[in-house]
């Protein structure tokens, strides 16, 4: 699918495909089909394939080549049908227009031009645009963590309820939730090192224009945003390690309850036991066998014991 959006004022407005595509100032290439890649060359633009772009060298994600600025990151985003995962993300920037090449979705490449006009950097070049959209990707990623965030808060205090420690079915959700934005986290973190690599070759590559000297604090304020979320990213990395130790805990210690009171329990019955299997021998000289009360004696003397372990168990303070 390829989406071209053309500059009007500082807003970005769609085109159709039938409208010419020359004119954009951003083409946004989605599981680029071989019509559109051919389209795309015929503008002088070379589509790198999945491959080039999953390629880990750092010299095959971020390259200059023939003018246009090659860079790839790492976004979280999702498949079509809705499962979550990382996958490549190439911008390449031209004098006169960006364009993003991907095969996964993620959010912000849905609602940037929407929300273009409100762009510190503004929509003037390809160069404000691509800004722009960073700046949408940096925003979504704060939001990521910032919903991590509160989804740990919360297990993490449903995990501390008494009655959690009572329910184990509660206890397997709360670790199920953790992984679930354990996983989400790492997502992010390799997004945002990714943007943090793509921002400093920008800077480095970026061409002499009017708009250098502009835009080179924009430029900082994004590497700045990204420094921070990466500090969230570590803090949020800890608290999942306090959330996956905390819920850990309640389950060991609700499992030492079992065992405890499995124990108590074999421990009542371990004398019993003994007096039974010692009148259960049959030896022929054994006084008690001719017992008229013999039957209650050995019963009474069960629960004798039964009490007394009891008593003793009570007076340590093991029960």
């Amino acid at each position: 699918m390829l989406r071209a959006y053309l500059k009007h004022g500082n807003f970005l407005l769609p085109i159709t495909p039938r409208e010419d595509a020359s004119a954009a100032i951003w083409l946004d290439v989605y599981r680029p089909l071989p019509e559109q890649i051919e389209k795309l060359g015929r503008l002088g633009i070379r589509i790198p394939t999945l491959e080039e772009m999953a390629e880990i060298e750092i010299s095959s994600r971020l390259y200059v080549e023939d003018g246009a600025s090659y860079m790839t990151a790492m976004l979280p985003g999702s498949t079509p049908d809705g499962k979550p995962l990382s996958g490549p993300v190439t911008f390449i920037l031209t004098a006169d227009r960006l364009i993003t090449v991907r095969h996964h979705a993620p959010r912000p490449f849905d609602t940037f031009a929407e929300r273009a006009d409100r762009s510190a950097s503004g929509t003037d070049s390809a160069e404000r645009v691509f800004l722009g959209l960073i700046e949408e990707i940096i925003a979504r990623l704060a939001d990521l963590l910032e919903c991590a965030g509160s989804e740990l808060d919360q297990t993490l205090r449903g995990v501390f309820q008494s009655e959690a420690r009572q329910r184990p079915a509660m206890l397997q959700s709360a670790l199920e939730q953790i992984g679930r934005q354990s996983d989400l986290i790492a997502r992010v973190r390799l997004g945002l090192l990714s943007l943090g690599r793509v921002l400093t070759f920008y800077s480095a590559v970026q061409s002499k224009g009017p708009d250098t000297a502009k835009l080179k604090p924009v430029i900082k304020a994004h590497q700045r945003d990204v420094q921070a979320l990466q500090e969230h990213v570590d803090f949020l990395t800890s608290r999942v390690s306090l959330s996956v130790d905390a819920t850990l805990g309640i389950i060991n210690l609700q499992q030492n309850s079992i065992m405890r009171v499995m124990s108590v329990v074999a421990a009542l019955f371990l004398p019993p036991t003994l007096i039974a299997s010692t009148y259960g021998m049959n030896f022929e000289d054994m006084p008690e066998l001719g017992w008229r009360f013999g039957y209650e004696w050995a019963l009474g003397l069960m629960a004798l014991t039964v009490i007394a372990t009891w008593l003793v168990l009570w007076w340590r303070k093991w029960l």
